[in-house]
């Protein structure tokens, strides 16, 4: 099976992006200006994302609501429609098959929105029906989104944090969830496909800087931010990479709950940490962590914070190895001196 494209896709190699495969789609990595310059300016002003390659699983229906509840772990009953919630769907283990935005749309209508990769096993586990190709989805991010957002489109650009709501867009119906993956503002709208190139040329033209895949990943690791098939997927649990507040402990049975509630008597055997490197060179994943020179684990992300100036990294360290430890990082063989912090590493105020 080839690569899936975008409703976007012709726009981006328009604007010169460089493409590259994602998750079995074809997706841009950067434009001409270049990672740094689009990471810079979504903490400093307002970036678009083409985010399309996130799947939507449509589920409605009387039993929705059940359904989702026994499925998900985290308790739907701490929305309502019109909100948006952070979840995972576990493995049997108690591993996380997936994490996934629900946007709860009407009482009877929930999207359901899994990373790329794992939107068919997702439609596997939960059902649903997948409406993927039916849309286009702009991440519009940044201190000024909202800003910039407003004269094109006023009602999405009011969508509360974590809210969502639908909006007419030159007649066209959408959707808007105040979601994101880079730690800043913003909203994340939901477009018809055959609307998309017009809703994207709209938003630059509302000064929204054209930004790809790879400002998006150093944005989401300055925000601390997991990423399914480093810091989360098989073998390991919410509880180990620090998202204990994502599992409805008081909600009845889900799945996955039985060896999460084994793990959370027994103690988790690993912890997710964050680390800041004292130079610049950046840590990549796969590299051991050292404390006091014995081997404690291995960066599962890593890379250079616009930021902070620094290499940074996120990796899995026994418990009580906390925030204030000083470790070693293995840059190909040359031990780096770093520390670890509390998450995230960059916040709006410092941004």
């Amino acid at each position: 099976m080839g690569l899936r494209h975008s409703p976007l896709d012709a726009t981006h190699r328009g604007l010169g992006a460089k493409m590259v495969p994602f998750g079995g789609w074809e997706m841009p990595l950067a434009y001409p200006s270049g990672t740094l310059a689009e990471h810079r300016a979504c903490r400093q002003d307002a970036v678009a994302f083409d985010v399309s390659h996130l799947g939507t699983v449509r589920v409605e229906g009387a039993q929705a609501f059940d359904h989702l509840q026994r499925m998900l772990a985290n308790d739907l009953r701490k929305i309502a429609p019109g909100k948006a919630q952070y979840t995972h769907l576990l493995d049997d283990d108690g591993s996380v098959l997936d994490d996934i935005i629900v946007w709860w749309i009407a009482d009877e209508r929930f999207d359901v929105m899994p990373n790329a990769s794992n939107t068919e096993r997702v439609v596997d586990a939960i059902g649903g029906e997948d409406v993927t190709a039916g849309r286009a989805i702009v991440a519009l991010q940044g201190p000024e989104a909202r800003r910039r957002l407003k004269p094109v489109a006023a009602d999405a650009a009011a969508v509360p944090h974590f809210g969502v709501a639908s909006f007419s867009w030159n007649g066209v119906s959408c959707l808007v969830a105040g979601t994101g993956y880079t730690g800043e503002d913003g909203v994340e709208c939901a477009v018809p496909a055959e609307a998309a190139p017009a809703f994207w040329r709209a938003v630059v033209d509302a000064g929204f800087v054209p930004a790809g895949l790879g400002a998006r990943d150093t944005l989401r690791l300055e925000a601390g931010l997991p990423l399914h098939g480093h810091e989360l997927g098989p073998g390991i649990t919410p509880l180990q990479a620090g998202l204990g507040w994502v599992v409805g402990w008081d909600k009845g049975d889900f799945r996955g709950r039985t060896a999460l509630e084994a793990e959370r008597e027994r103690g988790v055997p690993r912890r997710l940490r964050g680390m800041v490197l004292d130079g610049r060179q950046p840590p990549r994943e796969g590299y051991a962590v050292r404390v006091d020179g014995k081997p404690a684990g291995e960066v599962t992300s890593g890379n250079f914070s616009p930021v902070l100036e620094r290499g940074i990294a996120l990796g899995f360290l026994p418990p009580d190895v906390g925030p204030g430890t000083a470790v070693e990082v293995d840059l190909r063989g040359k031990p780096a001196s770093a520390e670890i912090v509390k998450l995230p590493f960059v916040t709006k105020k410092a941004a």
